[in-house]
């Protein structure tokens, strides 16, 4: 008899017993490549594989651009209101305190200013695990006094956009975001400030309508879905097939929408090398 052979058949460890394999060890990649997850935060959250880039927050995009991670946040503990008492699968209130609870953050945008590369740089990034990343009031508030201290201190200003667009919840409140981000970001050109958007996946709705495709450079992420509508709801109004690669970074710098598209471990360098040659100083 085969020393292989089974003696006894069934299962025979109890359910108590039974050994899981902990979450987050591993990060499938959506072609199927399997990473070490040690290994992805390594990489910057990039698959050595197939330089698939995976989502992620401010606190990794702030460790990636600051020098030694050192920056100085502003306007920290803002955070939204109920002005509609908004209600649909629970209370909007209810929502954000969730959100909050989860996510530890206050709202989908944290504003940070620090240096990179040596010189002061102020950056606005948004989270996409705070309700979508949407924008509501607070959004284009905390984007609006970012620029701000951008004018008064003469600092150039990066937007990193990460957004499934408006707050629906906050309705008009949301929208108007967008008129106020788009006059703010035009006080900072009178001012000769350079300012440089980074689009990453997924950057949508009114998002796209304002601030991320105002930048003197637009840059973005490879494989980054941009776009206003989703494909679904163009090709039902347009009543025609969308092009291979419809709303992919590629595609847009293809067709003129994107200045450049820049893997993640080149952010920081390349970002400054655009600040460098817009202010006409020396190259770092």
């Amino acid at each position: 008899m085969a020393w292989f052979k089974r003696t006894e058949k069934g299962i025979t460890t109890a359910t108590e017993d039974k050994k899981d394999v902990p979450k987050g060890l591993w990060y499938k990649s959506p072609t199927g490549k399997i990473i070490d997850a040690d290994e992805l935060a390594r990489n910057l959250f990039v698959s050595p594989e197939d330089g698939f880039h995976v989502r992620i927050g401010s606190k990794e995009y702030f460790s990636i651009l600051f020098d030694n991670n050192e920056f100085t946040e502003l306007d920290a503990k803002m955070t939204s209101k109920d002005p509609l008492h908004f209600v649909d699968t629970k209370k909007y209130s209810d929502r954000l305190k969730d959100a909050m609870d989860k996510t530890k953050l206050k709202d989908a945008v944290r504003t940070a200013v620090g240096k990179s590369k040596g010189r002061d740089l102020v950056i606005c990034c948004m989270d996409f695990a705070f309700i979508g990343g949407s924008m509501g009031a607070v959004v284009g508030e905390k984007i609006a006094r970012g620029i701000d201290h951008s004018i008064k201190n003469n600092i150039p200003f990066v937007m990193i956009s990460k957004s499934g667009g408006a707050r629906m919840m906050e309705a008009a409140y949301s929208l108007m975001q967008l008129a106020k981000t788009s006059a703010k970001l035009a006080q900072l050109a009178d001012a000769k400030i350079p300012y440089i958007s980074l689009c990453t996946d997924p950057t949508t709705g009114g998002t796209t309508a304002s601030y991320a495709m105002l930048g003197d450079v637009n840059i973005s992420e490879p494989g980054a879905l941009i776009g206003f509508a989703g494909p679904r709801i163009v090709r039902d109004t347009t009543g025609k097939d969308l092009p291979e690669g419809f709303q992919t970074a590629e595609f847009l710098l293809e067709h003129g929408f994107l200045d450049f598209i820049t893997p993640r471990k080149e952010l920081k360098d390349k970002i400054n090398l655009y600040l460098d040659l817009i202010l006409n100083n020396p190259v770092r």
